[in-house]
């Protein structure tokens, strides 16, 4: 019996090399596998002595033979295919561990195009796809975490089941799909195109989840295969608390999106139903957080939390103050552990140092979601700079009145069109959104806010198609406006903030959010 062997993810390689030799199987081997194998002591045969062709072209080829892929594909039940192999001198090849070169992590590291391309693989996915057309009769392994289950069934009954190489065999063609995925979208990107005329999409599942979005809802957790450099969510550290559902995760990447758009001091978000509902900059993380929950405590309750800073002790102490789902922060500092340890169900996230830095940025890569039939691709909503922004109202904002707007600017486009946010200094105050008119979600956030809201700035996250809007927020008190204009009504719309004495900015970019 042969196995071929040769990969480049190499855990687990030497206890399944050694345990298909107790079985009788001999290994066939290339490079840098074999010389693992032979250094672990586990007999091994050179695929160029098998084929009898030398390899060449510095390797390039050495497993594109009729030994190997004629071994690969024959079918012992079928006369032809014997009759061929036995006067071709081809011995059958019935197991193939083959995980190909690491051209992500080579991408990953920031290589050179030249050193990208090296890494791409032709005889690996040349032997996979093989290995798996062929399953009725070969069992081909990809995975790692695959050699223990098909040691065991050779063990037991000399053979791997037919349901078994079916499953490999669906994870082979998976392997070699996301491979030459990866492959398209670093060619794609090398090019400049952001958007491609074929789009391949590739990750990998992370976890099955317990439900989706409602428990009737099945569900699961992918994550790309490549670390990237900027703070997620999907490649956190869970530290502690129960494991994440559907939602928590929604609500830590909106939490996250939010506190990177504040990286020059300590921030806080608390959202609820992918909605914030608490937001605030302060010198030190833990008046940061307790600003953001004070802005709605009944909101805050089973919240999210994110933060931009590690967590101290204080911080850790307050956050145990309130019964909430998740927090993510860059690190939980022992005294932050200890405090929250109590919390058994809460879960904390460790998205690393990148958080932390003052030039955090929210991550620009596309974004994507799916309509019946099809799938709408995206840049990511960056922010402008307020340097665009032109003041149109009688009267300038103040400093004071600026600083506020450019906050409160930044919080609108996290919160759901048709969205209007009030903030003072460095704090939200009141939001709403998800209404199908502005006036309304002017109305809701003004309930909301109430007696607070006096002297704070609004943000618009689109025109205020008539006046009454800003009529609404002058009842509230609130005294500057910033929104994007560009409605037929834009005079009409100025002339009620002159009527008001409200200074008004237009930035000329929307901020939408369906």
């Amino acid at each position: 019996m042969l196995a071929l062997l040769s990969v480049s993810d190499k855990r687990g390689l030497v206890p399944f090399a050694q345990g298909l030799t107790k079985l009788g199987y001999t290994l066939l081997s290339t490079g840098g596998t074999m010389q693992a194998l032979t250094a672990a002591g586990v007999p091994v045969r050179k695929v160029s002595e098998h084929t009898g062709s030398p390899e060449i072209l510095g390797g390039r080829v050495k497993t594109l033979h009729p030994r190997i892929h004629g071994g690969i594909l024959g079918r012992p039940d079928l006369a032809s295919d014997r009759a061929d192999l036995e006067k071709a001198g081809i011995e059958p090849i019935s197991l193939v561990a083959v995980n190909l070169y690491p051209f992500r992590q080579t991408v990953a590291k920031g290589a050179t195009e030249a050193e990208a391309i090296e890494q791409i693989d032709i005889g690996g996915p040349a032997m996979v796809r093989a290995a798996a057309k062929n399953a009725s009769h070969v069992t081909v392994v990809v995975d790692p975490d695959d050699y223990e289950a098909v040691l065991a069934e050779l063990t037991a009954s000399k053979e791997t089941s037919a349901a078994t190489r079916r499953r490999l065999m669906g994870k082979a063609f998976a392997h070699t799909a996301a491979y030459d995925a990866a492959i398209a979208s670093y060619l794609a990107a090398q090019a400049g195109e952001a958007f491609p005329e074929e789009l391949s999409l590739s990750f990998r599942k992370a976890q099955g989840l317990r439900y989706g979005e409602n428990p009737h809802q099945a569900g699961a957790f992918y994550r790309e295969y490549a670390t990237p450099a900027e703070p997620t969510v999907a490649f956190s550290r869970a530290l502690q608390g129960k494991e994440l559902s559907y939602n928590n995760l929604l609500d830590l990447d909106a939490a996250l999106g939010l506190v990177l758009e504040f990286p020059e001091r300590p921030c806080a978000v608390v959202i609820k139903h992918n909605t914030p509902c608490g937001v605030a900059v302060a010198d030190a993380l833990e008046a940061a957080y307790r600003t953001a929950r004070a802005v709605d405590e009944t909101s805050a309750f089973g919240g999210i939390v994110a933060l931009n800073r590690p967590v101290d002790g204080a911080t850790g102490r307050a956050l145990a103050e309130t019964f909430l789902e998740a927090v993510i922060a860059p690190s939980f500092s022992p005294e932050a552990m200890e405090a929250l340890a109590a919390k058994k169900n809460l879960r904390l996230l460790e998205a690393g140092p990148g958080l932390a830095a003052p030039d955090a940025k929210p991550r620009q890569a596309l974004e994507a979601r799916t309509v019946s039939g099809g799938l709408l691709l995206q840049d990511r909503d960056a922010q402008e700079p307020a340097s665009e922004w032109k003041v149109v109202s009688k009267r300038v904002p103040t400093p004071a009145e600026e600083r506020a707007m450019r906050f409160a600017w930044r919080v609108c486009k996290h919160v759901k069109s048709n969205a209007i946010v009030f903030a003072e200094g460095d704090r939200l105050l009141a939001q709403a959104g998800g209404q199908t008119s502005r006036v309304d979600s002017v109305r809701i956030a003004t309930a909301r806010g109430g007696e607070a809201l006096k002297g704070s700035a609004v943000a618009s996250d689109a025109f205020f198609p008539f006046r009454d809007g800003v009529d609404e927020i002058a009842k509230s008190g609130a005294s500057c406006i910033v929104q994007p204009g560009g409605s037929v009504r834009d005079a009409e719309v100025i002339a009620a903030a002159d009527e008001h004495g409200m200074a008004m900015v237009l930035t000329g970019v929307r901020h939408f959010r369906h």
